[in-house]
């Protein structure tokens, strides 16, 4: 009998790991392109997102309290190379 991830051709986890590697790359800095003109982001400026975590790492930063936002931020940024 084949299993389930033959019928689809892939494996979900492995296809949300690649999408998330692929945003997550650090991108060469360079010129920007010259269809690009989006303004710079302003120092310190942060927006809100919608972010689906597994419930034991987001209990891993909450348990310390208030502040849990900043250290999946100060996570983020380490991993990211920031």
């Amino acid at each position: 009998m084949s299993s389930d991830r033959s019928r689809r051709g892939t494996d979900p986890r492995q296809a949300a790991e690649a999408a998330f590697r692929a945003v997550t790359r650090k991108v060469p800095e360079g010129p920007a392109p010259a269809a690009k003109t989006a303004k710079p982001a302003a120092p310190g400026l942060r927006e809100t997102v919608s972010l689906r975590l597994d419930r034991d790492v987001l209990d891993h930063f909450q348990e310390e309290g208030p502040g849990w936002q900043e250290r999946i931020n100060a996570a983020l940024r380490k991993v990211a190379g920031l």
